[in-house]
């Protein structure tokens, strides 16, 4: 049947609608992986102190996401399939098989120290080898690549415990605040430890 030139253009007509209609849905940006963050992490980039009387300062980046996580997600060096997988590798080595001297080495062979998820694993693991002043090393080296990775602000923190620096560790808290609210696990496990009575043995 041929239509005529009137049925034509009304059903043009109710086939044709303004795109306005329909804008583009907004996206949604998650934070980046550290091992933390995931967020994404480990000197000589860092500064160093063994007791500070003052809080360590790092740039603030007011209205970003927390960065972290000890998982990884998409984040420079992640898409890299060998980083991922070897990113992979290391974490399995310090939370299934808590072997840190042999997750050093593993996050050493990535060639991303720098990357905050890969410089908070190299501290974490030191700190649980006892080698504190490395940790320490290899936290602020994260925190200075990411002055947000929650999760390097909240094993520094029990860091901080652990060196008697309860003030310090007070200071941490209020920065996991500030980054993921007082809800976050980071904050939680955090506080938690400064619950403790001084001396008790942490876990974390």
């Amino acid at each position: 049947m041929i239509k005529s030139p009137m049925k034509l253009a009304t059903l043009a007509a109710c086939l044709t609608v303004p795109l306005a209609l329909f804008p583009p849905q907004a996206t949604i940006a998650a934070g980046g992986g550290g091992g933390g963050g995931g967020g994404g992490g480990g000197d000589p980039y860092g500064s160093h102190y063994d007791t500070p009387a003052t809080a360590p300062t790092y740039p603030q980046q007011k209205g970003k996401k927390a960065t972290h996580t000890k998982k990884p997600t998409k984040q420079s060096g992640f898409e890299d399939p060998a980083f991922r997988d070897g990113y992979r590798a290391a974490y399995a080595t310090i939370y299934e098989r808590n072997d840190y001297a042999a997750a050093i080495d593993q996050l050493h062979a990535l060639g991303h120290d720098d990357h905050p998820n890969v410089a908070n694993l190299i501290g974490y693991s030191y700190r649980k080898l006892g080698d504190y002043k490395q940790s320490q090393v290899w936290y602020e080296r994260a925190l200075k690549a990411d002055p947000n990775h929650v999760l390097t602000w909240n094993y520094y923190g029990l860091w901080q415990i652990e060196q008697g620096n309860r003030d310090q560790a007070e200071y941490h808290l209020r920065r996991i605040a500030e980054i993921c609210g007082t809800d976050c696990a980071e904050y939680r496990s955090l506080a938690a430890a400064l619950e403790q009575p001084p001396g008790t043995n942490l876990v974390y």
